[in-house]
């Protein structure tokens, strides 16, 4: 398995053209690091860039990378609407595909320490790569921006993890770290007001506010702080009033399941300073920065909203609450945007919501999924979405692959004078055709049904589309595993030592191609029962469709066991022959009765049209 790593420096210039190109150009001169988004912007002189690649690639991106702001950006000249303190600012590592956290760790360690070494920049570690628990907050870490650094740098406490604790007026610090996927989410209002932007931030973030009391509605900056007094210690979730802080923790912990006191010390004020400081209440949603600030591009307000964890707290599920909070203040949300990339996932996960809230099907293709996704949370509105260009781990159909082709492509491929494309192929093809028959009439069935039956033909049609995409991939896959299979035999054997690597080669390529059409004719016997669980349900009008559906099916099981036997026969490993012998008779015997019942369904519900 490949290792994959994502990088997200953020650097302190997002309005000079020149001096962001400088700094992408050395990213780019990096074999190994791809990059994959450069998202400046001019309010916040800030520009996102997202690399991705191999690990060892990301850390020499890297580092050349901050080498080259530390040379063209200049702190002492530096203003924005975002928080920063250095010319790069922050540069966290995500993990992607085959690394750990663990291992993303390493890689801040590691790049940290170079750059403390060989810059000179002071270098705090954040998020997951902390070495103590205050410092996993970057807002902590970050506290003081730019212009704290000296008193910062200063204070013991705050000696950085790597460099010197001395101030480069011109670089600043850098925080470098290793975190979960980060969705960085702006909502735009249809407001010039940046207060209006900021009221809504500090309801939707997981830190909260300064607690107000009067006149907070529909505007909650608009009433009056709540403040800490000697032996007076409210609650600002009930009416209890407390005569110590300590008193005030114990009610907070047994009442209200969280500590107070750890959520005074998000906002900086800790038990030595309490008096005349303001009570705070948590925000709506856990893993969610957000803060507000006017865009002068585009002449609005925005909430900018970081997501540290989208599979508990994701972007859809903050926007619409957004949008809930913005009508009750009579404002209107116009639009939304996704800064640097976004998880595949994520944006299934909010077409499917919007789906289910229209009542539609949720078994379609990933495309109509991802586009609902898109135009419900306006992501067209503000600036362009390109998908290809911003949804990370997008399924892509490769060009030159097979299923690229056109049908008729395809079938004259297969009809040409060559070995592959062939049978295992053929079968994988008509397995995914099948599943989409049978995900076809689950569709037009959930037109017409209500309740549980419609969450169970929804459930046929999300199944099928599932088993249709992976089938899809392994009418590429069977080819490939029997040109690596080909490259085996071709290699040399004049010698023991070759002839030895050459037949362990053969096995292995051999027992790839074996594995390939085996899983084929598995997800075919899958699109099979999923065929005839619909054939029994569907609508009427359709269960034609089901019936060629299940019939698709069988070919790619009886086409993926005809690629597993036809293979077996030069494997020396009787073990796994005999397994795969056994399993293809299993396979065999089950898709005939499938079938049957199949046809069965079909021509009795035929008979009675």
């Amino acid at each position: 398995m490949s290792k994959i790593v994502e990088c997200v420096p953020n650097f302190s210039e997002g309005r000079n053209m020149q001096i962001i190109s400088g700094i992408t150009d050395t990213i780019e001169s990096v074999e190994g690091a791809e990059l994959k988004d450069v998202d400046p912007g001019a309010a916040t002189n800030r520009t996102v860039v997202t690399i991705v690649g191999e690990p060892e690639a990301l850390i020499e991106a890297a580092f050349r990378a901050i080498e080259k702001a530390a040379k063209l950006i200049d702190m002492r000249k530096h203003s924005g609407e975002h928080p920063r303190f250095g010319a790069t600012d922050v540069c966290p590592f995500v993990p992607v595909e085959g690394v750990t956290m663990d291992d993303c760790v390493e890689l801040a360690k590691r790049l940290g320490k170079r750059v403390g070494e060989e810059l000179k920049i002071p270098v705090y570690l954040y998020e997951n790569a902390a070495r103590n628990e205050k410092r996993r907050n970057l807002a902590y870490v970050r506290r003081g921006e730019y212009e704290g650094l000296p008193e910062k740098l200063a204070d013991p406490a705050m000696k950085p993890d790597y460099g010197p604790a001395e101030f480069n007026e011109r670089a600043g610090a850098i925080a470098i770290g290793a975190r979960e996927f980060l969705i960085a989410y702006n909502i735009t209002l249809n407001s010039t007001n940046a207060k209006h932007a900021t009221d809504i931030a500090f309801e939707l973030r997981e830190k909260g506010r300064s607690a107000r009391t009067g006149n907070i509605e529909p505007f909650y900056f608009n009433g009056k702080l709540v403040k800490y007094r000697e032996n007076h210690f409210p609650c600002v979730e009930c009416d209890f009033v407390a005569e110590s802080l300590d008193a005030l923790e114990a009610h907070y912990l047994e009442t209200h399941e969280y500590s107070i006191i750890e959520l005074l010390a998000e906002h900086g004020t800790f038990p030595e300073d309490i008096i005349g400081r303001s009570a705070k209440v948590p925000g709506i949603f856990k893993h969610c920065k957000a803060i507000g600030w006017f865009v002068e591009e585009y002449g609005r307000a925005q909430i900018s909203i970081n997501l540290t964890n989208y599979k508990i707290t994701p972007p859809h599920i903050v926007l619409e609450k957004a949008r809930e909070l913005a009508h009750k203040r009579g404002l209107v949300i116009t639009g939304s945007e996704i800064v640097g990339l976004v998880p595949y996932q994520a944006m299934v996960m909010a077409g499917k919501f919007y789906l289910e809230k229209q009542g539609s099907s949720t078994g379609l293709p990933p495309k109509d999924i991802i586009e609902t996704a898109i135009y419900s949370m306006g992501l067209n509105d503000v600036s362009h979405f390109d998908p290809a260009e911003k949804i990370l781990g997008m399924p892509d159909v490769a060009e030159g692959s097979l299923i690229a082709l056109s049908a008729k492509g395809f079938i004259d491929e297969v009809s040409r004078p060559s070995p592959a494309p062939g049978g295992g192929s053929v079968a994988a093809l008509s397995g995914a055709i099948g599943s989409a028959l049978a995900s076809m009439v689950a569709n037009l069935t959930s037109q017409k049904v209500l309740g549980e039956k419609f969450d169970t033909v929804v459930k046929i049609a999300d199944r099928a589309q599932e088993v249709k995409e992976l089938l899809s991939v392994a009418v590429d896959a069977d080819t490939q595993a029997f040109n690596d299979y080909l490259d085996a035999m071709r290699l040399p054997k004049d010698t023991p030592e070759e002839k030895q690597i050459r037949d362990e080669a053969i096995q292995r390529g051999l027992k790839t191609a074996i594995r390939v059409p085996l899983s084929t004719a598995e997800l075919s016997l899958e699109a099979m029962e999923l065929s005839v669980e619909i054939a029994k349900i569907g609508n009427k009008a359709s269960v034609s469709d089901a019936g060629v559906g299940a019939q698709a099916g069988y070919c790619g099981v009886m086409g993926g066991v005809l690629n597993v036997l036809i293979n077996l026969h030069d494997i020396t490993d009787g073990e796994f022959a005999g397994e795969m012998k056994a399993r293809c008779a299993a396979l065999e015997s089950r898709a005939g009765e499938l079938l049957g019942s199949a046809m069965k369904a079909v021509k009795e519900t035929i008979s009675g049209l």
